[in-house]
């Protein structure tokens, strides 16, 4: 009899992966869904950082809320105006967004700051001072 392990972390990037495919719109299908917009993650010992590929957008366009470790991006894109002309490919999207992430710490969103050139969002997340680590000194009785 051949035994298979189980595997819970594959099956939540499997469901994960679904759940991307299911929501990503004006994908053709046979290609590889992308979720929009782009974004790279990452933190340092008080810092969470996150940048976002917004091109096409203006400032007045996005929204973007903090609670504790939850980052809420919004926006909206609208088509450009075409006079006489006829589409032959649009492959960029054009409509409204909202991405909505779990953060992999608590941050304080009174010192949030977000800046945004060249379509390019910078978002920097200062940790909450509850989700930086602390050194518990061992007491001995």
């Amino acid at each position: 009899m051949l035994a298979t392990r189980w595997e819970p972390w594959n099956e939540l990037n499997r469901l994960s992966r679904e759940m991307d495919r299911l929501f990503t719109r004006g994908v053709p299908s046979g290609t590889s869904a992308v979720t929009f917009p782009a974004l790279n993650v990452w933190e340092d010992d008080g810092t969470v950082y996150v940048e976002a590929e917004l091109p096409g957008f203006d400032s007045k366009q996005l929204e973007i809320y903090v609670d504790a470790n939850q980052l809420t991006l919004k926006g909206e894109r609208s088509a450009p105006e075409m006079e006489g002309g006829t589409w032959h490919r649009q492959e960029r999207g054009f409509g409204s967004f909202y991405r909505m992430m779990e953060l992999p710490a608590d941050v304080d969103a009174e010192q949030v700051a977000a800046d945004f050139q060249h379509g390019i969002l910078r978002i920097t997340l200062p940790k909450s001072e509850t989700a930086k680590p602390r050194r518990i000194e061992v007491q001995s009785s």
